[in-house]
């Protein structure tokens, strides 16, 4: 799939404002952030988006597939694209806001998933990115999915680690310079101990852009750490 463009959003469930209930307004910041980052990424004029994810497994997922917040108070499914028998209730959680965000800008155009395994070597996250980009497929733009360190504060869901700050900053300065050598030189033992979910998914990332060519252009449009976890919303796009 010749890659146009990408963004990286973070999944939060408390991005979805039902979840989030009166606390809805405190994130309103990240919501705009990545609408508008969606927004960007459709512009590009792919043929499609594929999303990719953090996940138990490396998978592949079926156009019909969807996945749900349930298990956060929310008992509505969250439907990747096509609506089919054949579809089921598969998508982990990153693929589940993921495709929730995509459905908020109204796009029609067809959309795919992969999961990439949380604990994948950076060698085989870079293999998968680029194992997502043929030449004779349609054009394609990622919506990568994915949060930071999990340890910004005493209050964080992984409490509060001294190192998280600089880990932060170092994937938001890798984002902005669209830096895939930065990306892949995480390391996966210290981003376990942070509780970092986007790992795996930004080296994915970088191995599509490297396995696409050319030279890329990122910018870093959201990069705060609301309760303790680090979100980033970015775009990469041709230089």
């Amino acid at each position: 799939m010749p890659l146009v463009a990408a963004a990286v959003c973070p999944h939060p469930p408390l991005i979805v404002p039902e979840l989030a209930g009166a606390a809805a307004p405190e994130l309103d910041d990240l919501r705009a952030a990545a609408d508008a980052a969606v927004a960007r990424l459709l512009a590009a004029g792919p043929e499609a988006v594929l999303l990719v994810g953090a996940g138990p497994e490396t998978v592949r997922f079926n156009a019909a597939d969807w996945g749900s917040l349930r298990g956060f108070g929310l008992d509505r499914p969250v439907r990747l694209w096509k609506i089919s028998c054949s579809g089921a209730e598969r998508l982990p959680l990153s693929l589940t806001v993921g495709a929730w965000l995509l459905n908020r800008s109204g796009t029609e155009l067809p959309r795919l998933a992969r999961s990439v395994a949380h604990d994948a070597t950076p060698a085989e996250c870079a293999a998968f990115g680029a194992s997502l980009i043929a030449d004779d497929d349609p054009r394609v733009a990622l919506l990568v999915l994915g949060d930071g360190s999990a340890c910004r504060g005493v209050k964080a869901p992984g409490y509060d680690d001294p190192r998280a700050e600089a880990y932060d900053e170092g994937v938001a300065v890798a984002l902005a310079g669209a830096d895939a050598d930065a990306l892949l030189g995480l390391d996966p033992g210290l981003s376990a101990q942070l509780r970092v979910a986007g790992r795996a998914p930004w080296q994915a990332l970088a191995g599509a852009a490297r396995a696409a060519g050319g030279d890329w252009r990122g910018d870093v449009s959201y990069q705060d750490a609301p309760y303790g976890v680090a979100y980033f919303v970015a775009n990469w796009e041709r230089a």
